[in-house]
């Protein structure tokens, strides 16, 4: 799992919740290469990485807000992106236009996991 790339947590536990911050598709300490696909691909990855660590996976989303630099033009990219990497599970789910991202990323993906009780 790569460091975060602000004095943040990448995920917090919260009783039957997991709050995971924003993700950008990093490997190794940079960013990707493949434009929005790569990286929302990548930032995907890296957040079923975080969820996995606590117990998670993708199917315990319930919420994610997705933010992009260029919602006009790369909105339905992401949609495509993000229906196959989610598959048939469908979060409750914002997309949001922004002027930047942290590092240049042209995306970045938070999300909210229910995850049970405390073990």
């Amino acid at each position: 799992m790569a460091n975060p790339v602000g004095p943040y947590t990448p995920a917090v536990r919260a009783g039957e919740w997991l709050v995971v911050s924003g993700q950008v598709g990093i490997d190794g300490g940079k960013l990707v290469g493949g434009g929005l696909e790569g990286e929302l691909r990548q930032a995907i990855a890296n957040l079923a990485v975080l969820l996995e660590e606590h117990g998670a996976s993708l199917d315990s989303v319930v919420k994610t807000t997705v933010f992009l630099r260029h919602l006009g033009t790369d909105y339905s990219a992401m949609n495509e992106i993000y229906v196959e990497c989610f598959g048939d599970h469908r979060p409750a789910r914002s997309a949001v236009g922004v002027a930047e991202l942290p590092l240049g990323a042209l995306v970045e993906l938070e999300a909210w996991a229910h995850v049970g009780q405390d073990g």
